[in-house]
């Protein structure tokens, strides 16, 4: 059975294939490109934004991927930008299209000095990424020991498991390398409260993994925690 045509998406059909009606072919153009104020975010102008903005800039607007200036920010990890755009009013939890917030984003990748401005500004710590995790468990797996600190100080929930059934413990002990960096973030968590026997989504419980994987710091803490 033929779908009717919808009238915003309508093409018109030629002899030689098919093209956008110009309606549609303005609403793409204007979705590929970024705003000037997004475009100067992501290149770290502090200038350019501060113009962007007394011009009359939205804050909020966003480019082809969902993203607001900030977020742009973020991703370059371009700190004074960041301040900037959050002290003006920018929301810090805006997520573009794959979940990702300045206040989610500063906190997997460890950078700290902006994540430390969203927390102070309104982040939302029950905000989740596309995973289903806090910031606090990629924090974790990375091996970002002073943002999981901080997080962990700002009262995000230590026993949050995410939609594969880790927690930012289990994360740490299965995607970390049981170096240094992660044994001082299972020692933190440890003594946050986390649930040192909250096994898998498989049954198999921080302990387990850690002595599959010959982690024996790490085991010891565990274990020196009750763990099981």
């Amino acid at each position: 059975m033929r779908r009717p045509l919808s009238r915003r998406n309508v093409l018109i059909i030629t002899a030689g294939g098919s093209f956008m009606a110009p309606a549609s072919q303005k609403a793409a153009a204007n979705a590929a490109a970024p705003s000037p104020l997004i475009a100067e975010a992501a290149c770290g102008d502090l200038p350019a934004v501060k113009a962007a903005l007394a011009a009359g800039a939205s804050l909020e607007e966003r480019d082809g991927s969902r993203r607001t200036a900030l977020l742009a920010a973020v991703q370059g990890n371009h700190v004074a930008v960041a301040r900037h755009l959050i002290e003006a009013g920018a929301d810090v939890n805006a997520k573009d299209a794959i979940e990702d917030s300045p206040y989610l984003l500063a906190g997997a990748r460890g950078y700290l000095e902006i994540l430390q401005s969203t927390l102070s500004h309104g982040a939302d710590l029950k905000s989740t990424n596309r995973y289903g995790g806090t910031a606090l468990i990629p924090a974790s797996e990375r091996g970002h020991v002073e943002t999981v600190h901080t997080l962990i100080e700002a009262g995000v929930n230590v026993d949050h498991v995410n939609r594969l059934g880790w927690t930012a413990l289990l994360e740490a002990i299965i995607l970390g390398d049981g170096g240094p960096r992660h044994v001082a973030i299972v020692r933190l968590l440890i003594e946050a409260g986390a649930k040192v026997d909250l096994a898998d989504k498989d049954g198999v419980t921080p302990l387990q993994h850690a002595r599959q994987r010959h982690y024996r710091e790490i085991a010891g803490l565990l274990e020196a925690a009750g763990a099981h």
